[in-house]
């Protein structure tokens, strides 16, 4: 039974940092493409952030691409998100989701199937 379980949200002032961590279990990390999702109020879910297996080819949404950094960590079965510089509109519910994949570019990454979530983490900006 695969389990991604998010942790690091909370509330921060505008300009500040968090670092989401997501831990796997149940699933050959290794060899899943990972990716951080978020949803806000009223808004589609959109994929910030992906990363292929060996962590060498990332996508970074547009609205995200200078300000937050995607890692993993095989040995560890963990993915993470630094968010630097986070303003108001960062808000939102963040989830990681796992897909497998043979190979991936910045393209696909975020067209990938994705078919294992976790729980989500709220992220909180104030102004």
């Amino acid at each position: 039974q695969v389990q991604l379980v998010e942790s690091g949200g909370g509330w921060v002032q505008a300009g500040g940092s968090l670092r989401l961590s997501c831990a796997a279990s149940g699933l050959t990390f290794s060899i899943y493409a990972m990716g951080w999702f978020r949803r806000a109020p009223g808004k589609e879910r959109e994929c910030v952030a992906a990363i292929n297996r060996s962590g060498s080819t990332t996508y970074y949404a547009d609205s995200v691409n200078g300000r937050f950094t995607i890692s993993r960590d095989n040995a560890k079965d963990t993915v993470y998100l630094q968010m630097n510089s986070l303003k108001p509109e960062d808000a939102a519910i963040y989830y990681c989701a796992a897909a497998y994949s043979r190979g991936a570019t910045s393209y696909s990454l975020p067209r990938l199937n994705y078919d294992s979530w976790g729980q989500g983490t709220q992220v909180t900006v104030s102004s």
